[in-house]
């Protein structure tokens, strides 16, 4: 259980092992016949139905166990994009994706995925460089004076939204925008209360980061309103 990524980089393998076979001696025959399958494709999603099977075996073993849970979904995530992007894999056959989306396994993902991420927040937000730049050092690249832990939550939404942004269906994906909405308000209100232990030094360093951190957190916002 705690080795998913055996299995999946195995499937990987026989893919990539087996294409150039599929090709040049399995695909003229089908083509010869008239037929429109694609013989690399139907391997490759053959493979994969194996590994549904196989997740869906294990997922309910590990559901309750954060660490072999996250484990599993950062497998998976590799290897769905390695299946596109390396192997030509369609967006209409099964995939992992569809797995994750089931009601019990997803409700699950989002709940590590906000532990893990308010986790992060605290970290980030007592590091002794949360306030610092770190391009304080370079005035042309600095010019919004951001401070390191604007810098890293912005990171942060940023790779929850590649985590996601595969999921067969919008609803799910809403229901993790609705995760970032709720961290940008964490946020927010973690911004608020230091602001407040502040107020008598309005002028003072900590104080103005907070505001270039504001600025910048609402310009990179307005820049991904773009992005549906």
């Amino acid at each position: 259980l705690h080795k998913p990524e055996w299995y999946l980089t195995q499937v990987l393998m026989w893919i990539g092992n087996h294409a150039e076979f599929l090709d040049d001696k399995i695909q003229p025959i089908l083509d010869k016949a008239g037929s429109s399958v694609n013989a690399g494709l139907e391997f490759s999603r053959a493979l994969v139905m194996l590994i549904l099977e196989k997740l869906a075996a294990d997922i309910p073993c590990l559901l309750y166990d954060d660490t072999l849970f996250c484990h599993l979904v950062d497998e998976i995530l590799l290897f769905e994009r390695e299946l596109y992007s390396v192997h030509g894999y369609l967006s209409s056959f099964p995939s992992c994706m569809h797995i994750l989306s089931e009601e019990s396994c997803f409700q699950r993902w989002l709940t590590v995925e906000k532990k893990f991420a308010l986790q992060k927040m605290d970290s980030m937000l007592s590091s002794e460089a949360a306030w610092i730049s770190q391009y304080k050092d370079i005035s042309d690249v600095d010019e919004m004076k951001v401070p390191d832990c604007a810098e890293t939550f912005m990171t942060l939404l940023l790779v929850i939204t590649d985590r996601y942004k595969n999921l067969p269906a919008a609803s799910r994906k809403l229901q993790f925008l609705g995760l970032q909405k709720e961290l940008v308000d964490d946020f927010r209100i973690r911004l608020t209360q230091v602001m407040k232990e502040e107020t008598r030094a309005s002028l003072g360093f900590r104080y103005c980061a907070i505001l270039n951190a504001v600025n910048y957190i609402a310009t990179v916002l307005a820049d991904w309103a773009d992005n549906v």
